[in-house]
């Protein structure tokens, strides 16, 4: 599921995936980035709209950019220095 994008940075493929996945995987791909390390996360849940930006949050990134194309949700997150959080806390 992630690949690397043309710019360096990692590319979270999970078009199809319904909610919790979007934001569970998001959330752990960004836990194991490096501080300032991007992100691309392809999602077709409407949900993502809004628990990807929230988990993104949640584990230290930054969105950065929000497009949609059809049904496919485009998130830019950059991992920010933060530890991260754990859900419901």
């Amino acid at each position: 599921m992630a690949q690397a994008d043309e710019g360096g940075g990692e590319v979270l493929d999970l078009q199809g995936l319904k909610c919790p996945l979007p934001a569970m995987k998001t959330r752990n791909a960004l836990l194991r980035l490096s501080p300032g390390a991007a992100l691309r996360v392809l999602a077709t849940d409407p949900l993502s709209a809004i628990d990807v930006p929230h988990a993104a949050a949640l584990a230290g990134g930054r969105v950065t950019a929000i497009s949609r194309e059809g049904a496919v949700l485009t998130f830019d997150i950059v991992r920010s220095g933060g530890a991260g959080k754990e859900f419901g806390s």
